[in-house]
């Protein structure tokens, strides 16, 4: 891993926008990373805390 962080931006054309369908091209820019290069890798996950407990 490079860089873990937020997206900052999604664009579809000029057009800032809230999600992209599969298969269609968009741009990206993530928070404090803008060192992008042919053929990164881009993976997304949610982090979920759960609160342990006594069974």
């Amino acid at each position: 891993m490079i860089h873990e962080g937020t997206l900052s931006t999604l664009k579809r054309f000029k057009d800032e926008v809230k999600e992209v369908l599969s298969g269609q091209e968009c741009g990206m820019a993530f928070e404090n990373y803008q060192d992008m290069r042919a053929g990164d890798v881009i993976e997304c996950f949610n982090v979920e805390e759960i609160a342990r407990s006594l069974d």
